[in-house]
């Protein structure tokens, strides 16, 4: 046992509390007393069974020692009040029967010590119970009294670097952040030109990007002191404590500058002044106008970048934001392709890979996935095969390690019903059919029935390269797809199941979306109604009044139904016409519970495709003879050269064909 770190710990001032409370009552308690009637400690007196006796005339007390052998209840001592007026009849019975050892009618004194001993141990304990609980809360006792010190963590030679060679996938950002470790190095450069070093940079996405990771390689590469917060060290219960330790923290960075600060999840404190419900200038605001004074108040000279980084810099306050404080603001968001490729080159390192992993195939199975998703898919692919008391990861299990991150474990303990496994299979077949039959849906490149996480069943459906914008009609498809399920229980079974309630909110979330946001909407027009599908900040929203009117707000509802009902009736015309390619996969599901591209492909091979959509114009006032032709690169060459009539003559030629390739397009 370690006996130095027991004296130094909250045990030793637990035990030595629980001591002198012991001690206390031991040493310092009055004697103990039985409580009797007035009468009978007279009767006591007369019968001579009283050894001494004390008359408190003050209290109108008296108390009696008895004799041996006399005993009440167990008790040689009693004690009894009486009215003022018979006090001097006590004393005249004394004296009549005066005990063996005498009486006094005179309240004995304690030594002053023990008095004063009495008096303070009382406030002694209060205080070291104080003390032990301050040093709890601030991490120990040797810091109770550091609580307005900034809680800081400086980045020393120690600590394992990590630096912009273990980043990937951010490459912008890192070229950014690099030009901040050039900025440290060689001041002279920047300076010679009249540049001036960036006061601050935010890093902002969404979680798991790696905005973090991008910090800690600043801190490797960086060469110069790096200091380490949280923003909710910032924030405490005591007024000012947080404006101390922002003025803590810059002061030691000052002193060591050049310096970097990195605060991580800054929302914690930087919030929206003014938005909180209760108004008022409150302890985060407070904090946060002290950090602002220090990012950009009147000393110019610092030599201090500040690091910060959120996943809401939406909420964040106008005045933290602008140039001069965070001059810099770098969008760290999820990767491409390629940049997952390099992600997961970097996690596989240590890992045991088989030959013929490939991982740019991995990379183009996970669309979407952020930095750590990725590390994930690999971890869990890792202990899938430790599981397995296999040697190398292979692609089955990093197929099951994408489907586990994706929709959750298999649970292999579920036991479905013949019944509820074909209503599984239609429910899936139906989604994989109708966009199958799609003219602008991704491929189909899994359909399982194995129930996972909260799912019976699912389908997955993979874009062939990352897309950064989607068209109406892809959007109109998506609809079908996820309405697809919910149409195949009516068409077969003629009584729909819940199964589809997530179905149903994706797809009405996709078209109140279009409606309200995208100006998708020929009734509605293009017009941004609501907040659309961001997040709702309380404090700040709260107040907002709706700016559309209530008329608006049906015509809305009516086009959300209506995009809705066409979507299902779309659907249910793909499953009608494509009924016997719907029970061949159903077959096979039943079969083998999970289909792969391939098996799909074959399957899917004499699916009759839906037609075309006709051109969306927005308006009715438009004709397609409006929309100007597409020209090809050779036409636009000759109009560039001068060659009016041959472009002309192109134009005309290819007007009605370009028209219809763009009514396709859309």
């Amino acid at each position: 046992m370690d006996v130095k770190r027991l004296t130094r710990g909250p045990a030793i001032w637990v035990i030595v509390f629980v001591v002198l409370l012991i001690i206390g009552a031991r040493v310092f308690a009055p004697d103990q007393f039985k409580k009797i009637d007035t009468y009978r400690a007279i009767e006591l007196i007369e019968q001579s069974k009283v050894d001494s006796a004390v008359v408190i005339d003050g209290d109108q007390r008296l108390e009696l020692t008895l004799k041996p052998g006399n005993e009440i209840d167990d008790y040689e001592k009693v004690e009894a009040n009486y009215i003022s007026q018979r006090g001097d009849e006590i004393i005249e019975l004394l004296k009549a029967n005066e005990p063996a050892k005498g009486f006094n009618d005179e309240v004995p004194r304690s030594s002053w010590w023990s008095s004063l001993l009495i008096g303070i141990l009382p406030l002694i304990l209060l205080l070291a119970v104080f003390w032990f609980l301050m040093g709890q809360m601030q991490g120990g006792g040797s810091r109770v009294m550091n609580f307005g010190k900034s809680r800081a963590r400086l980045v020393s030679k120690d600590t394992p670097k990590v630096t912009f060679a273990d980043v990937a996938g951010a490459d912008e950002a890192v070229e950014e952040l690099h030009e901040i470790k050039e900025f440290l190095a060689e001041p002279a450069k920047f300076q010679a030109v009249g540049a001036k070093i960036p006061k601050g940079v935010l890093l902002y996405g969404q979680p798991g990007t790696g905005k973090t990771l991008l910090a800690r390689a600043v801190a490797g590469e960086a060469g110069v002191p790096f200091y380490s917060i949280s923003g909710s060290d910032f924030v405490e219960m005591f007024v000012g404590v947080g404006a101390s330790r922002v003025r803590d923290l810059f002061t030691q960075a000052k002193e060591n500058a050049p310096a970097i600060i990195f605060v991580d999840e800054i929302d914690a404190v930087g919030r929206h002044r003014g938005a909180g419900l209760g108004g008022g200038h409150d302890e985060r605001e407070q904090t946060l106008n002290q950090l602002l004074v220090e990012m950009d108040g009147f000393d110019v000279k610092t030599n201090v970048i500040l690091i910060a980084a959120t996943n809401r810099p939406d909420i964040l306050d106008p005045a933290l934001l602008r140039p001069g404080r965070f001059d810099r603001q770098i969008a760290v968001e999820p990767p491409d392709m390629k940049g997952r490729t390099k992600i997961l080159s970097v996690h596989s390192k240590g890992k045991p890979m088989a030959p013929d992993v490939d991982l740019e195939g991995v990379a183009r199975k996970t669309p979407g996935f952020s930095g750590a998703d990725l590390a994930n898919v690999l971890n869990e692919a890792a202990l899938l095969t430790a599981r397995a008391n296999a040697r190398v990861i292979d692609d089955r299990a990093l197929d099951e390690a994408i489907d586990r991150v994706i929709a959750g474990p298999q649970k292999r303990t579920r036991l479905m019903s013949e019944k509820e496994r074909k209503i599984t299979a239609y429910h899936e077949g139906g989604h994989a059919l109708v966009a199958a039959a799609m003219n602008n849906t991704e491929p189909v490149t899994k359909v399982t029935i194995l129930p996972r996480g909260r799912a019976l069943g699912y389908t997955m459906v993979l874009p062939q390269d990352d897309k950064y914008s989607t068209t109406r009609n892809e959007m109109l498809d998506q609809l079908a797809y996820a309405l697809g399920g919910r149409v195949a229980e009516e068409i077969i079974f003629h009584d729909p199941t819940t199964g589809a309630s997530n179905d149903i909110e994706k797809a009405t979330g996709i078209a109140r979306s279009m409606v309200t946001t995208h100006g998708m909407s020929e009734r509605v027009g293009a017009i941004k109604l609501g907040r659309g599908s961001g997040e709702v900040f309380l404090g700040r929203d709260m107040g907002h009044e709706r700016d559309y009117s209530e008329e608006v707000a049906g015509v809305v509802d009516d086009e959300v139904r209506r995009l809705i009902e066409a979507a299902h009736d779309e659907a249910w015309e793909a499953l009608v016409e494509n009924r016997d390619i719907l029970d061949q996969l159903v077959l096979a599901l039943l079969e083998k519970e999970t289909l792969n591209r391939g098996e799909l492909a074959e399957i899917f091979a004499g699916v009759r495709k839906r037609p075309v959509r006709p051109v969306w114009l927005s308006s009715e006032r438009r004709a397609v003879s409006d929309i100007p032709p597409v020209l090809s690169p050779a036409e636009r060459r000759a109009v560039a050269n001068g060659s009016s009539a041959t472009a002309s003559a192109n134009g005309s030629a290819n007007g009605s064909a370009n028209g219809a390739d763009y009514g396709d397009l859309n």
